[in-house]
């Protein structure tokens, strides 16, 4: 296990001897694909987190974390999405950018091939937003349009710790069950960037649904669905309110018991897992090589082989197959 140092000391968006492709030169991208050719594309969010927390709380959330991982491996970090896909309860939220389901997967499945196009063919998409019934699709569709090898994984950060996430009466750290905006986010906040929350500023909400007797917590999973109840938190209608209407304050939770002692644990245990991750799908295939094309796709050797080499060693880039990616 590697010792992280929590909170770290701040973002590297605009470091330009960070872990960002976007800040990298050329040849400095083609001496770093020799080494390590995967990437993490953090998938985030703008929405409504209350006054205490920062609209780009979600986002946030998977940069830092991947800044991290990075640092530890050496592999690369794509800038984030900032704007993504939302469950019904979230229209009409002040500062929540909606983007409808076909746009968000078709802007994540050009960002997929962009990426591979230039060399990151081993792409973990790590999501902290409530879009992980999304995200899938992109994946699928990329594979569908190219047929080309590629590793591609999707992590949804708070399947990776679930217990780590629930509250006391079921074996976790936090007081209140983790919903949206709450003690558990927030506490995670506070563990990766301190210097955007402003606790003192937080408003605590009371969550509820309409199912009467509290039977809402028999079948209806909160954020993350950590708890693993039957209907998971995004696949309902009609059984909890509007946001704008309910929770107007942007919170549902309360935010005020919040602390990063509470999630320290939780965050060291993520950061190993995509350290895992990491390293497990480079000892299978090592820069440079990918998943056995003829295991992988039925295009021909000649057609794969010219988009694996590229428009710069000889081949073809990747939209000879397929445009619009």
């Amino acid at each position: 296990m590697a010792e992280w140092t929590l909170p770290p000391k701040g973002g590297q968006m605009d470091l330009a001897s960070g872990v960002y492709f976007q800040n990298m030169t050329g040849k400095q991208v083609r001496e770093r694909l020799e080494k390590d050719d995967v990437i993490l594309l953090p998938v985030g969010s703008t929405e409504a987190h209350g006054d205490g927390a920062p609209y780009g709380e979600d986002t946030f959330l998977v940069t830092r974390m991947a800044e991290l991982v990075a640092e530890q491996t050496g592999c690369t970090v794509a800038q984030p999405i900032w704007y993504g896909s939302h469950p019904w309860a979230h229209l009409g939220m002040p500062g929540t950018v909606v983007v409808p389901e076909e746009t968000f997967t078709s802007l994540l499945r050009c960002v997929i091939a962009g990426l591979w196009n230039a060399g990151f063919r081993k792409q973990i998409l790590l999501n902290g937003h409530g879009q992980e019934y999304v995200i899938p699709n992109a994946l699928h569709q990329f594979m569908k349009t190219y047929q080309v090898p590629a590793v591609l994984a999707f992590v949804n950060w708070p399947t990776v710790i679930p217990d780590r996430l629930k509250d006391k009466a079921h074996g976790g750290p936090f007081e209140t069950p983790f919903k949206h905006a709450d003690e558990a986010e927030t506490s995670y906040s506070m563990a990766l960037f301190p210097e955007l929350v402003n606790l003192e500023d937080a408003v605590d909400t009371k969550p509820g649904g309409f199912l009467k007797d509290g039977k809402g917590l028999r079948h209806i999973d909160g954020g993350g669905d950590v708890y693993q109840r039957p209907v998971p938190g995004h696949a309902q209608v009609g059984l909890g309110g509007l946001e704008v209407c309910v929770y107007p304050e942007g919170v549902i939770g309360s935010p005020t018991l919040a602390s990063p002692e509470k999630a320290y644990p939780g965050v060291r245990e993520v950061l190993d897992y995509l350290v895992e991750l990491h390293d497990d799908i480079l000892e299978a295939f090592p820069p440079g090589e990918l998943p056995p094309a003829e295991k992988v796709s039925q295009r021909t050797k000649e057609e794969i082989d010219a988009v694996v080499r590229g428009p710069r060693n000889g081949g073809r880039h990747l939209y000879t197959i397929a445009y619009p990616p």
